[in-house]
């Protein structure tokens, strides 16, 4: 029986903490997902915001930081088919120990000529203040969904807000992902 008590009194302090960082649930349309998910928390946070709307936030919790998760949301390409889009948000990050970045992805049939940027070679790391950062990419006229959001990887926090996704000219330049490695020409047997 007073193990109960222990476990309800953890449950309520842990509960007040959370109500302590004035954040909220994060809005429907967005998700925590990625790697390894359950090591981080997500929500809006009211406090840290430039918008004066809330910054939704991705923080590490638990585990040794060899992982990452991202805030995202994904949508119906329709009205950005066959056109140039920009995703833009302002970013901040805490003590950020391995990087942090906004990301898009174009889904098509054909997987592997989805466009995709994850802000990888552009890391945001440590501790900074807000800064305006864009991904942008082609929608294909065979895309059938578009997702982006803000990564995290390792420890630490990061806080996106001012969020937009627009079309832009072809004037924009378009983020290109760098190759990984090439592929092998020989097979090692």
């Amino acid at each position: 029986m007073k193990i109960a008590y222990v476990i309800a009194a953890a449950l309520g302090a842990s509960a007040i903490t959370a109500l302590a960082d004035n954040a909220v649930p994060l809005p429907a349309q967005w998700l925590l997902a990625g790697e390894s998910p359950r090591q981080y928390v997500a929500g809006v946070d009211m406090d840290t915001t430039v918008s004066g709307k809330g910054a939704k936030f991705l923080r590490h919790a638990k585990g040794n930081g060899q992982s990452w998760a991202t805030v995202m949301q994904q949508i119906a390409p329709d009205r950005y088919l066959g056109k140039r889009v920009r995703f833009q948000a302002k970013v901040k990050t805490k003590d950020i120990s391995e990087w942090a970045g906004l990301w898009m992805r174009i889904d098509t049939p054909r997987r592997s000529k989805s466009p995709f940027y994850n802000s990888e070679d552009k890391p945001i790391k440590g501790s900074t203040g807000w800064q305006l950062r864009s991904v942008v990419l082609d929608v294909p006229q065979d895309a059938n969904s578009i997702s982006f959001g803000v990564i995290g990887g390792g420890k630490g926090q990061v806080w996106i807000d001012a969020l937009t996704l627009e079309i832009v000219g072809n004037d924009v330049p378009v983020n290109v992902q760098p190759n990984s490695d090439p592929l092998p020409i020989t097979p090692q047997l």
